[in-house]
């Protein structure tokens, strides 16, 4: 499993629009709203390096209104949480 934080700044009034459009995008888990220096964050887990790199390079970039975008590739996860198991339940 490969897991990643997208840091996001959104266009001016476009916040919400582009946080429920990336809500939607499988691989997409979660997607806050912030304050501060980014707009929203989006964690992401995919299978694979390759269907990040075609997530972030394809699908989000295909999202109206998103200004830019900083990806955290995650080494290792520290979590209390079996997000392996989670996640290949569907949870």
């Amino acid at each position: 499993m490969q897991n990643a934080v997208i840091l996001i700044n959104a266009e001016k009034g476009q916040v919400k629009a582009v946080a429920e459009r990336l809500a939607d995008i499988e691989g997409v888990s979660e997607v806050y709203s912030t304050c501060g220096r980014y707009d929203l964050v989006a964690i992401v887990r995919t299978r694979d390096f390759e269907s990040l790199a075609d997530l972030v390079t394809g699908r989000l970039n295909a999202v109206e209104g998103i200004r830019d975008t900083e990806t955290l590739n995650a080494m290792q996860v520290h979590s209390r949480h079996d997000l392996e198991t989670m996640f290949s339940l569907g949870w």
